[in-house]
């Protein structure tokens, strides 16, 4: 059945070329968010997902259930602090873009991302956003557009959001 579909084995998806986009969690509360993360991650190709904080980690019910085995086919890694990931992704050559409504952050539909450029993109808690101090000490925020009573998303779709939107720089590049 997963032949008729085009979809590929977890193994060949590990074997695939690098995407340049890596998706950084911070203190994620919701297992079900962490895996819709995960799910939307493979589906976009996201090289590596980075689990901060409280974030929970695979093996977990929670995170199955909606990552539907894309804990198995993404990379991922956990680390206690946010701040020390950004700072090592930055060191590889990473744009750090917090995805966070800040003073200074830029509208999504007015950023275009740099072709083959490499982004380590952060979001943040489902309730406090992403930390103050990762949020300085990134290269940019980045805002996406809303005209709602809520002015904020659901992390995993925002996620699919954004990510859509690199991707689709990446397609028309």
């Amino acid at each position: 059945m997963n032949i008729e579909l085009g979809r590929i084995s977890p193994e060949k998806y590990k074997s695939l070329p690098e995407s340049g986009l890596v998706v950084v969690l911070d203190n994620i509360r919701s297992s079900h968010n962490v895996g819709s993360v995960l799910r939307t991650a493979d589906s976009f190709k996201v090289d590596k997902v980075w689990l901060c904080g409280i974030t929970a980690v695979p093996p977990s019910a929670e995170i199955h259930k909606s990552a539907l085995g894309a804990e198995d086919s993404v990379e991922w890694e956990h680390r206690d602090d946010t701040a020390q990931v950004i700072k090592a992704l930055q060191s590889e050559g990473y744009t750090v873009v917090s995805v966070e409504q800040t003073l200074h952050s830029v509208k999504m539909d007015k950023f275009v991302p740099g072709k083959g450029g490499r982004y380590a993109l952060v979001f943040g808690n489902e309730v406090d956003g992403v930390r103050q101090d990762v949020v300085d000490a990134s290269d940019m925020s980045l805002e996406v557009p809303q005209w709602g009573t809520k002015h904020s998303l659901n992390v995993s779709v925002c996620v699919g959001v954004v990510l859509w939107h690199f991707v689709l720089a990446r397609l028309n590049g």
